[in-house]
Order: C-alpha cells, then sequence, then structure tokens
C-alpha cells in the first residue's frame, strides 16, 4: 500500500507498536505498561509522566520507590529536594495497600523499601526529628529494614542525638 500512498502524496502513519515485554506480577504474566517501562528505564522525566498511569500496586511502588531513589541523589538542588518530599509522603500514603500485594509476589517477604531510610533522612536534615522518627517507626511495623547494623531502632537513637544536640 506504500505505492498508493507515495502516488496521492499521503504520508502512511506509523504503526502503533504492541508492548512485547512482559513481567511477572502476582503469578501472572502481564504486558509492561508505561509505569513499568519507566520505572525501568531509570528516566526520571519518564518517571514523572508515569505516575498518573494506572498500574498494578508491584509497579506503583517500583515506580514511586525510583523517582524517590533518583531524587534523594539530587535532594541538595531545592527543585529535586521538593520532588522527593511530595513522592515519599506520596509513597508511605499508599504503601498501606501496596504493601500486602508485593509481600505476597515477593514470596511472603518484604524487599528493603528505600523510601522510608531516605525520607528520614530528608526529614531529618530539615530538622523534622518527630517526623523522621514516625517514619523509621513506620517501617518497624512493616518489619523493613534499612541494611545498616543497627536498623530502623539504630537509626531512630541517632535522630534522638541529632535532635538533643540541635535543641539543647
Amino acid at each position: 500500500m506504500s505505492w498508493l500512498s507515495f502516488l496521492f502524496g499521503k504520508k502512511p502513519q506509523p504503526e502503533k507498536k504492541e508492548s512485547t515485554e512482559f513481567t511477572l506480577r502476582q503469578g501472572k504474566s502481564v504486558p509492561g505498561d508505561d509505569a513499568f517501562r519507566a520505572w525501568t528505564s531509570g528516566d526520571l522525566n519518564q518517571m514523572l509522566k508515569a505516575v498518573s498511569t494506572k498500574t498494578n500496586p508491584i509497579d506503583r511502588h517500583f515506580l514511586l520507590q525510583s523517582i524517590v531513589d533518583a531524587t534523594y541523589k539530587l535532594r541538595k538542588e531545592e527543585k529535586y529536594r521538593k520532588i522527593c518530599i511530595e513522592y515519599a509522603e506520596k509513597h508511605l500514603q499508599e504503601f498501606p495497600s501496596i504493601a500486602p500485594v508485593l509481600k505476597k509476589d515477593m514470596g511472603g517477604t518484604l524487599p528493603r523499601v528505600t523510601t522510608f531510610q531516605k525520607y528520614a533522612t530528608v526529614l531529618t536534615e530539615d530538622g523534622e526529628y518527630e517526623k523522621a522518627i514516625s517514619v523509621c517507626e513506620k517501617a518497624l511495623e512493616y518489619g523493613l529494614h534499612d541494611n545498616t547494623k543497627s536498623g530502623f531502632e539504630g537509626r531512630i537513637e541517632r535522630i534522638k542525638k541529632k535532635a538533643n544536640r540541635n535543641n539543647a
């Protein structure tokens, strides 16, 4: 048909590509969606665009966590610090509905959820000690560990010490 398009001066429309990537979600092979492609790309702009994509709880979790991870590294710049805080809060707000599905999908154990420790660090840097402690306590309620020697318990103690030094 391309010769007809050439003959009549019409440009052929590019064919829409169907997703050819699949991933395993909740025991089923499902096509990758915009949220999946965004968080696996590592591209912050693509991730931010995909936030409004309706997706499964697992890809939602990894999308939000990836945004927090990417902006946390750039948190010295106010723009990225604000994005980090916004999406950390969104992730923690949605986590109660994400956690059971994520735990089941991961074989009964939650993976390391870096949003809790990174958000607690940003809050501590901002002097919001009580809020940072609350984030760590919430992580403990989920049975999470931050992969430090002392875990979230030690993190809470360090935040309390810092709060006491700065309030003295």
